[in-house]
């Protein structure tokens, strides 16, 4: 039920993607350039498998083709991590309480994200009339994105000063038990992998956000840093309805030997029913668990999820996971593209920290500001 219903829900936008003028997109300058994948990477694929190649070896060489092969990759993926529960009906914003600030509206709201849970988050509202673009932004709770705590982690509330509707949420009370994901339909017995179940979440609340009148809902992007740009990467490469997408620092791929690009922990893709391994990085002692060595096992890596972007535009804000090497998975999102007959969708900035910074944040901004068409109705 939940394949067919994201099925036709990835036709409908990619035809109307498809349909577009394939000409190459006109960006600013200081933009542009980070679209450009250096010459020391341009035919480095790394060890990664194309994401064109089909699992009977055979090779995705058209638009059409691709289409198949996508539904192959996405139906793998869902298969490994477990399947979605059916959509939420009738996902909506309540609105709890209003504060004004500055030159926006903010709505403290509440939605039932998965089935028999719900959350709190914020709804900020720019002034102007008329529907705008809108940014979800993910971290570990929701007030660090609207301002209140965190340097150059308030995604939320720069975005909305610049006109965007943005809805700011969090997994506010797994993060104080240092469960950090989302377990359905229960902690002890979880059926979908967390961060999976993160995705879902993001994706009922881009749902909900689509029904603001305020909002576009062909113009819905998503950001987060660090366990927020995880759960940004897996919502917008598994819900093919956000428009854009901008990832901090997450790890974009597997690596075993790097403790913060830990995909293998229980509240990520490693569940297991408790006591759970002891957090930290993968040894003899301390095996990893759930279906994070299986993904290993079968040559699975991210790269094929990125795929699933294609065409729409995707940014990542590189820091000390994320070095400039991370072209060579990129790289494949682009020769997807290519075939697409699309091009300048597929962006990395590179900073030494993982921290973002002004000058990375800044490129955050222009990018949805161009791609989600701030300014334009």
């Amino acid at each position: 039920m939940i394949r067919s219903f994201l099925l036709v829900l990835h036709i409908g936008f990619v035809v109307l993607l498809l349909n577009k003028s394939r000409a190459d997109d006109t960006m600013p300058s200081s933009l542009a350039t980070y679209f450009s994948i250096p010459s020391k990477w341009i035919d480095d694929r790394g060890a990664y498998r194309s994401p064109l190649q089909f699992f009977d070896g055979t090779i995705a060489n058209s638009p059409q083709q691709w289409q198949k092969r996508r539904k192959e990759i996405l139906g793998r993926w869902h298969e490994l991590m477990g399947e979605w529960p059916p959509p939420i009906e009738n996902a909506e914003l309540e609105v709890i309480e209003s504060t004004r600030r500055e030159n926006f509206q903010q709505l403290k709201v509440r939605l039932q994200w998965i089935p028999g849970e719900s959350t709190i988050g914020y709804l900020l509202i720019p002034d102007g009339e008329g529907s705008k673009p809108a940014v979800i932004t993910v971290y570990y709770e929701p007030e660090t994105a609207i301002g209140e705590k965190g340097e150059y982690r308030d995604y939320a509330y720069q975005l909305t000063k610049r006109g965007f509707v943005t809805l700011s949420l969090g997994t506010t009370e797994a993060t104080k038990s240092q469960t950090y994901g989302l377990y359905h339909p229960s902690i002890d017995d979880a059926k979908v992998q967390p961060l999976s179940m993160l995705a879902y979440a993001a994706s009922t609340a881009r749902r909900a956000l689509s029904k603001r009148p305020e909002v576009d809902a062909t113009r819905i992007g998503i950001v987060g840093h660090s366990f927020g740009g995880k759960w940004a990467m897996f919502a917008s490469c598994l819900d093919d309805q956000f428009a854009a997408a901008a990832w901090s620092d997450p790890g974009i791929v597997f690596q075993d030997d790097r403790p913060s690009i830990n995909y293998w922990e229980p509240w990520y893709l490693g569940y297991h029913p408790k006591p759970w391994r002891k957090r930290g990085l993968i040894t003899t002692d301390n095996p990893a668990k759930g279906i994070y060595p299986e993904l290993i096992r079968q040559g699975r890596d991210l790269h094929e999820l990125h795929a699933l972007m294609a065409p729409r535009p995707m940014l990542v804000s590189g820091g000390s996971e994320d070095p400039e090497s991370r072209w060579q998975p990129l790289g494949h999102t682009i020769d997807v593209n290519r075939l697409l007959g699309y091009k300048n969708r597929v962006g990395m900035t590179n900073r030494p920290e993982h921290s973002p910074n002004a000058e990375s944040n800044e490129v955050i901004y222009q990018f949805f500001e161009h791609f989600l068409q701030l300014g334009k109705r």
